[in-house]
């Protein structure tokens, strides 16, 4: 009986009636799927220097004259089986991409919640440096934090920490949406009666942000987190492509894309145009997702 209720729901309605949110979920699952499991149905391992012979390098797909039914995709210049090595680059893409939205948006909430509850000084200073930073591109502010970074790190720990780095560099670049949204909200919740009601008995203000703000501001940051993470992945793959990413030996979708640009021109086409046509097919469905949510939890559309 609730699984049915579920189903005849105002937002499964809306998903059901949309055939390219229907694709776009699909294409989702199958990239995240893809991604999670590529230990597992990738057709070789591209970390693996054993299995890698240069003999198989700029293999072109299997579909073609030259090609190797070992090889569906191709290789690259290394001889790595290519789409082997765009699921293990999708896995990363995800994983950095997700933990950029959740750093971005545990603070760009928290920091919201501040600033509209308390008001005043916090208030000012919280959103001019919102407003400043509003005022640069998010990808120069990444490119700037992860320049920094690498300057500062040791030579030995830029490998190891590149990933952390690169989270950090995208996480502090997307806050401010994040921090805006919730204040809005904040400004309009904190002045009705439940709210009052907790003061009144004496509840601590943290308390009162934590239980009744928190829970009536969520819904747009879910909206917002989900287009957001199509823009941190593109933004990996921006940094990756600029050689400020991830490093070579572990490969993003931005680090294959650049990999393959070097030989663009030269015949060997797959190994660039295979890892792109990924990352846009990824972006794309998770971008039609968030844009399907953002109307579907729009009262004003129904």
């Amino acid at each position: 009986m609730r699984g049915a209720r579920a189903w005849d729901s105002d937002l499964l309605y809306s998903f059901r009636r949309s055939p390219v949110t229907v694709v776009a979920a699909g294409l989702t699952l199958l990239c995240v799927g893809g991604a999670l499991f590529a230990p597992w149905i990738a057709p070789h391992n591209p970390f693996d220097l054993a299995s890698v012979n240069l003999l198989d390098a700029f293999t072109p797909p299997a579909w073609s004259p030259r090609g190797n039914a070992a090889y569906l995709l191709g290789t690259d210049n290394q001889g790595r089986d290519m789409l082997s090595a765009i699921l293990y680059g999708a896995r990363i893409s995800l994983a950095v991409g997700v933990a950029a939205v959740l750093f971005s948006m545990v603070l760009g909430v928290s920091l919201g919640l501040l600033s509209g509850y308390l008001g005043g000084p916090v208030d000012a200073l919280l959103m001019r440096i919102a407003d400043v930073q509003l005022s640069f591109p998010a990808i120069l502010i990444a490119l700037l934090i992860d320049g920094v970074a690498h300057v500062a790190l040791p030579r030995e720990w830029r490998s190891s920490m590149a990933m952390y780095v690169l989270v950090f560099s995208i996480g502090i670049s997307g806050w401010v949406q994040y921090a805006r949204t919730v204040r809005g909200s904040t400004l309009v919740e904190k002045s009705k009666e439940y709210v009052q009601a907790a003061r009144v008995i004496g509840r601590h203000p943290a308390a009162i942000m934590w239980h009744h703000l928190l829970p009536n501001v969520m819904g747009p940051v879910l909206v917002i987190a989900t287009i957001h993470l199509a823009t941190a992945i593109v933004t990996e793959a921006t940094l990756s492509f600029l050689g400020v990413g991830m490093p070579p030996t572990t490969p993003s979708l931005g680090t294959l894309i650049s990999a393959g640009n070097n030989f663009l021109f030269s015949g060997e086409w797959w190994i660039a145009v295979f890892p792109g046509t990924a990352l846009v097919v990824l972006v794309l469905s998770v971008n039609l997702l968030g844009d399907w949510l953002r109307d579907a939890l729009n009262p004003k559309l129904r």
